[in-house]
């Protein structure tokens, strides 16, 4: 796990180097310092001038300066070596989330992948800061004032031997409880993410159905959930602050007491003035290295499970893989599927597609139709690779989609989907997905024929208007219809609209299907569609029934031959088209 994140320091190496350095610097000045004390207060016992007695001070201050110089300088390079460690990191899960396929997404969860981008490399981030210089810090401070309180008080240091183990011990039991906790509490994180992801989503749904309070509730709930688990964690991490005062009174004690009772037993002999002073000073700062150690070791187990988690992310293989030598270029837009079967993952018992055997001819208009839950999405899903096929094999241009390189292929792919999404930017930024380098003239014409232009210019900023993240200051027509503007930018070899002109009128479905057919004759069109009317002209429409092909043929064909489309077909002209837009 360790090697894994140390990936991620990279350019921040020479930070995390010069901290610790900086460290030694620090704690050598603080270790020192207590020592001319000493000095200085038995030259003041023995009767110095004062001339003595400000050489010690110039001494002291200089030692002082240096010591802050060291000091600043650590922590500088402390903050850089963690703040560019944590950027690193969030950048690496970040770019690992994009080469994802959907069965590595769906197996985190967004809200959890969230969650581990901002609280866990969080987490981490601190706790790597704490590393390079409170972890370096402290156990070196431990030593020098040991080894210096041995110097000074010779065998009375010896009692810090004994806090160690004791102070070792109790800080072992509280984590080896904590642990356990905290990895049952990150996973509530996700959870809660999810549930807040979930009705900002859906907040004009929960506003319809005036179930604000039934969120209220079910939020409380998830948060009462991660209250509890933390609150039992942090009691028993809270058990370590008792633990170090009854450590740090403890030897306070001891030493105030044995080294009063030497100095004057002995007449200073065994134990001066300036040595007791400097014993003293000494065990606060060992006291307090133990501290910041327990400190630590806090901070550690808190950010133990968020490693984890990261690392988890870090350590998945994409399912979609390219091959050794991929195919660059996508001659045409026929589709093959041979005797494909998928499902979503290792785990499901059912298929949710069985034995699809289909060839379309580049160029061709295919329509697809059936029921909810027939698997239409799925059947598209698998031509540009956002999923494998789990037997059998699907090729694009005569060569298997596994053989292409997977930006090649997607390149040539362009998807509209029923829930397409804008970014937040402008118009022109949002149709500029589809082709970077599209001209203003180029990004009207695809709109023209998208029926997205009347409406872009009745906008006060017309190309210029800014959509707001998820398109939420346009309308659902509006939307789809930018959506299909930019996909026609894209020029590809295939189009596949998964329902994309469900929230337009019949009238606006129609013109943008002519201007389709009339602007990119040689592209591949696959248009799923609840409606008969969106696909009626279809070269072919292809009948999908619970994962498998019911039938093929043309709108005329399928009338005569098959139950389910003359259904579809007959039930909707009675009823008439009511779309909106």
């Amino acid at each position: 796990m360790i090697k894994e994140l140390a990936k991620s320091i990279r350019e921040y190496k020479r930070a995390s180097i010069l901290a610790p350095v900086y460290v030694i610097g620090e704690v050598v000045m603080e270790a020192v310092i207590p020592f001319i004390i000493a000095k200085m207060v038995n030259q003041i016992k023995a009767g110095a001038t004062v001339a003595i007695i400000w050489e010690y001070g110039g001494v002291l201050l200089a030692l002082a300066m240096v010591s802050l110089l060291f000091g600043y300088l650590a922590g500088n390079e402390a903050a850089t070596a963690s703040a560019g460690f944590g950027k690193n990191l969030r950048q690496d899960v970040f770019y690992k989330i994009q080469d994802f396929s959907f069965s590595n997404i769906d197996r985190f969860s967004p809200s959890s992948l969230v969650t581990r981008l901002t609280t866990d490399i969080t987490n981490v981030q601190t706790a790597y800061m704490m590393i390079v210089r409170t972890a370096i810090r402290s156990p070196l401070n431990l030593i020098f004032s040991f080894v210096m309180a041995y110097l000074m008080g010779g065998r009375m240091a010896l009692v810090f031997l004994v806090t160690i183990p004791v102070l070792g011990i109790g800080l072992f039991l509280i984590i080896r409880k904590a642990i356990p906790l905290f990895r049952k509490g990150f996973p509530m994180y996700d959870a809660m993410n999810e549930s807040v992801e979930e009705n900002v989503r859906g907040m004009r749904v929960v506003k319809s159905f005036v179930r604000e309070d039934y969120e209220d509730q079910k939020f409380d709930a998830r948060s009462e959930d991660i209250r509890r688990i933390f609150t039992k964690a942090e009691r028993l991490l809270a058990l370590n602050g008792p633990l170090m005062q009854v450590c740090l009174y403890g030897v306070m004690l001891f030493v105030l007491s044995i080294g009063t009772r030497t100095i004057i037993t002995s007449q200073g002999t065994a134990l001066d003035v300036g040595q007791f002073s400097a014993l003293l000073t000494y065990s606060f700062q060992i006291l307090v290295s133990l501290m910041m150690l327990s400190m630590i070791f806090v901070m550690l187990t808190m950010a133990q499970e968020s490693a984890e988690r990261i690392v988890e992310v870090l350590r998945e293989k994409s399912t979609i893989t390219a091959p050794a030598s991929p195919v660059t270029a996508v001659a045409d837009g026929s589709i093959a599927f041979d005797h494909v079967s998928f499902k979503y993952s290792e785990d499901a018992e059912q298929m949710a597609l069985s034995d699809i055997d289909l060839q379309i001819r580049s160029g061709e208009t295919i329509g697809i139709i059936g029921g909810t839950g027939s698997a239409k999405s799925s059947l598209v899903q698998l031509i540009p690779r956002l999923y494998d096929a789990t037997s059998g094999s699907v090729k694009v241009g005569g060569v298997d989609v596994k053989d292409y390189d997977i930006t090649a292929l997607r390149d040539a792919v362009a998807m509209v989907l029923q829930k397409n999404v804008l970014f937040s930017g402008t118009i022109k930024e949002n149709l500029r997905w589809g082709n970077p380098q599209a001209s203003d003239e180029e990004l009207m014409e695809a709109c023209r024929l998208a029926q997205a232009d009347e409406f872009i210019r009745q906008m006060p900023d017309q190309y210029d208007t800014y959509i707001e993240q998820g398109g939420t200051n346009v309308s659902g027509g509006q939307k789809q219809r930018l959506c299909i503007a930019r996909a026609i930018l894209k020029k590809p070899k295939i189009l596949i609209m998964d329902d994309s002109t469900s929230a337009v009128d019949t009238k606006t479905d129609a013109l943008i299907r002519r201007a389709m057919k009339e602007y990119i004759p040689a592209t591949t069109k696959i248009i799923i569609a609840q409606r008969t009317g969106s696909v009626e002209d279809a070269d072919r429409i292809i009948v999908m029934d619970r994962g498998r092909i019911n039938a093929i043929g043309t709108s005329r064909e399928l009338m005569k031959s098959n139950a389910i489309y003359r259904e579809v077909y007959t039930s909707q002209n009675k009823a008439g088209d009511h779309d909106e837009d």
